[in-house]
Order: C-alpha cells, then structure tokens, then sequence
C-alpha cells in the first residue's frame, strides 16, 4: 500500500521516529514539526520538519524514508538548521487541489 502524504497523516505520527535510508545506513529521524496546512481553490500547501542526530549532515536531495503505519517513501528534504539537539530537515508540499 502506498504512503499517504498527506497532512492529516503526518499530524498522527507527530513526534514519532522515522527512518531515513542511506544505502546500506539507517538514520533515525523524529518529525518534529508540521506547519498549518493552507488550502486555497487551487492548490495546498504544508512543510514538515523532521531531526536527526548531528551524527551525519545529509546535503538536500530525495530521501527514502520508512515509517512503521505509513510504510515507505521518499521525499526532498532541505537542510534549514542544527542546533544542540540535532540537524533539522524541512520537505514542503505546495500541490494543485484536484477537482473533483
């Protein structure tokens, strides 16, 4: 079954661990953050933030990622910040609305 990305799903698992796939690494990463989500006629939009450890700085790009409910994915994550607690991912979502 395919991930549903979207808003509603990722607010469930607020907080909760994902893992992000390199190669043959796992990272763990919690998603921290879920922006309000903005629906107009035409188009949505949200962003997500997700924190891993300062262990490994991941440059942007398309991630594999797997969660225990949603199953597996990718996204575009963009470094956006590093602090003491970890190193913050941010992937946004700005999609048409498909008319129904």
């Amino acid at each position: 079954m395919a991930a549903r990305l979207e808003h509603e799903e990722f607010a469930k698992y607020l907080h909760e661990k994902f893992r992000i796939r390199l190669n043959e690494q796992t990272i763990e990463a919690e998603l921290t953050e879920i922006s309000e989500h903005l629906v107009s006629p035409r188009q949505e939009r949200f962003s997500i933030v997700f924190r891993t450890s300062n262990e490994m700085l991941l440059e942007q790009g398309q991630r594999p990622f797997e969660h225990d409910q949603m199953g597996n994915f990718e996204l575009f994550i963009v470094p956006i910040g590093r602090d003491e607690d970890g190193t913050y991912y941010e992937a946004v979502f700005n999609r048409l609305v498909k008319k129904k």
